[in-house]
């Protein structure tokens, strides 16, 4: 279960020392496939220039700091829920539940874990002391935090591939485009072409097109 735990930007500094892991999420508004979640751990003697919230840089900026996230980073790990557990769980659940696989799956052990947002859930892992982890939820982390921003700038860049994938198999989607959010396009392609698979059925513009046909 999500908990409150804000914290204030004069309490990040004290927080960014030694190995923490930065969490961001991507893809809670699309209308269809996975939240994407990623954690990653910067190596302090590597530092990366140009870090910031994913929606604000272009994507070639984004592209190229996604190679060099993959090159400077100690760990990076990337966490999925399915349309199927957003619809069972939802958004906000599935996304915690991502979250958490992503930080189980770094191969390094942080000592704590920042999050982008006002609520984290409980992080484990199997190589921290007694299995537990600290975390923090930092607001507009994605733009305070550099290991945040890069979490950001990682899981928008891998959710953007899975769209474009999403978008060869039904190009009459436009999902290349859209990313699957919930734009004209996208609802005009639902009235034609109607419901995916891969599409969420519990939000609300999916679940109208279901209640027509």
């Amino acid at each position: 279960m999500a908990v409150f735990k804000a914290i204030t930007s004069e309490q990040v500094e004290a927080l960014t020392s030694g190995l923490y892991a930065g969490v961001d999420e991507v893809g809670r508004g699309p209308l269809v496939g996975n939240v994407v979640t990623a954690a990653v751990i910067l190596d302090p003697a590597k530092p990366i220039a140009g870090l910031n919230d994913s929606k604000k840089l272009t994507e070639k900026k984004r592209q190229a700091l996604f190679s060099e996230i993959h090159e400077k980073a100690l760990a990076i790990s990337i966490g999925y829920a399915s349309p199927e557990e957003i619809d069972e769980l939802n958004i906000l659940h599935a996304t915690m539940l991502a979250m958490q696989r992503a930080v189980t799956g770094l191969e390094v052990a942080p000592i704590r874990v920042l999050v982008d947002g006002n609520r984290t859930p409980a992080f484990s892992h199997k190589d921290a002391l007694e299995g537990s982890l600290e975390s923090h939820a930092v607001i507009k982390g994605d733009g305070l935090v550099s290991a945040i921003s890069a979490a950001s700038i990682v899981a928008k860049v891998i959710r953007d591939r899975e769209m474009d994938l999403l978008d060869m198999e039904y190009p009459e989607y436009g999902f290349a485009k859209h990313k699957g959010y919930p734009t004209k396009a996208h609802f005009e392609a639902l009235a034609l072409h109607g419901v995916l698979p891969e599409h969420r059925k519990s939000f609300r513009p999916v679940k109208e097109c279901l209640a027509k046909n």
